[in-house]
């Protein structure tokens, strides 16, 4: 008994997903909830797994193709128990997937139709690869030109013109997966919406590597998690936040809305790209506790595996370009939040302490902020505060 796969709803505000790749064939056997394929949405990766067991019949979307919820992208011969018959042999139609047609829309296949046109031949750039009315009648204004004579004799080579280009030129052209158009949507957005500004300021990190080898190999065999960098600008960044309750802030409407609360957002980079899960509560986490949760991010992230709910929220974000060898970078707001602090590596450079010249393992920080919502004395006191914090870590235990 065939049983169609559909594309299920994935969020709800997600209406158009995009089919990832394919883990099986067809002709292959498949067991309940074994997984089929991977859907990519705006946000995230998700897995789809069988309904039941039985043999991969047909795949009707290929890799790269836009759906939509409801969309059935294979069908699966259902088996009784764990009898499949060896000699069951996939049904002509269920070939290995071809890309499937664009979608049609009315008045586009009424002037199709009239024109003797097929939707193959047209190029779709309506919205999830859709085929509007503008795109045939595009397409048959091209069919009806003529060839353009040429105006001008062909000129000769010049023989001291530099030689062609040589060796592999070519250009692979892939699908832009609905993460990154979100991703491009969303900081678009942001620097057209916001009056974003960017401070930045250097923080000397000599007390947090000697405090963190001082004790990273107790707080490994305590915790079971290596003590790292990140959790210290955590509890930094949720003191100046306290402290500075603007940068905590959001604008909704015409109204700025105050949160008692540090949902703190943590770029990580991932297999389709950055993303940014959120601490929920960072405020009442421990270092241990910070540090197992940005190791799993990373560890899913590289998975495809970060929940839609994980990145959801987040009322201040942390980007940490310093692990790529960033030296100095202004991070783009993650609206709606107001501010973002941008971490970078580490470095030793020349300072000046106590009159004389010495070299201090530095770091550059930035803190890019919405001009509507905090006010530059703000955002440079909060700046400073984390500064301070880092370079006198016991201050996090003081809350001060």
């Amino acid at each position: 008994m065939p049983v169609e796969v559909t594309i299920p709803q994935a969020g709800e505000s997600i209406v158009e997903v995009q089919v990832g790749e394919w883990r099986k064939n067809v002709g292959d056997r498949v067991e309940i909830d074994e997984v089929l394929v991977e859907i990519e949405t705006d946000k995230a990766a998700m897995e789809l797994p069988a309904p039941v067991t039985g043999l991969l019949a047909e795949i009707r979307l290929a890799t790269g193709t836009a759906a939509s919820v409801g969309d059935v992208v294979a069908v699966i011969e259902e088996s009784a128990g764990d009898e499949v018959s060896a000699t069951t042999e996939p049904s002509p139609v269920s070939q290995p997937a071809k890309a499937a047609e664009p979608r049609v829309m009315p008045a586009a296949k009424r002037l199709m139709t009239q024109n003797d046109m097929s939707a193959t031949e047209i190029e779709a750039t309506g919205p999830g690869g859709r085929v509007l009315k503008e795109d045939v009648a595009r397409a048959i204004a091209e069919r009806a030109a003529p060839p353009q004579p040429a105006l001008v004799p062909p000129v000769p080579p010049d023989p001291t013109a530099a030689a062609p280009a040589t060796g592999n030129r070519e250009e692979q052209v892939v699908p832009m997966t609905p993460l990154r158009k979100t991703v491009a949507h969303n900081l678009v957005q942001a620097q057209q919406n916001a009056a974003l500004l960017t401070t930045f300021n250097e923080t000397d990190m000599s007390a947090v590597i000697e405090l963190r080898n001082r004790h990273k190999e107790r707080f490994l065999e305590i915790h079971g998690i290596k003590l790292g960098f990140i959790s210290f600008f955590v509890k930094a960044s949720v003191q100046a936040l306290q402290a500075v309750p603007a940068v905590n802030a959001m604008i909704r409407g015409s109204d700025i809305v105050y949160r008692n609360y540090c949902d703190i957002g943590i770029a990580v980079g991932g297999g389709r790209g950055l993303v940014v899960p959120v601490i929920r509560d960072a405020q009442s986490r421990s270092f241990a506790e910070i540090e197992k949760a940005v190791a799993g991010f990373g560890a899913r992230a590289r998975q495809n595996r970060i929940e839609l709910s994980e990145l959801q929220g987040g009322t201040f974000t942390i980007s940490n370009g310093g692990i790529y060898g960033s030296m100095l970078s202004t991070p783009i707001v993650n609206s709606p939040q107001s501010a973002i602090l941008g971490m970078h590596a580490i470095e030793q450079r020349a300072v000046v302490r106590s009159g004389q010249i010495t070299a201090r393992p530095m770091m550059y920080l930035a803190l890019t902020y919405d001009h509507r919502l905090v006010d530059g004395r703000e955002a440079v006191t909060f700046l400073k505060h984390i500064k301070e914090t880092v370079e006198d870590p016991p201050r996090i235990l003081l809350e001060i």
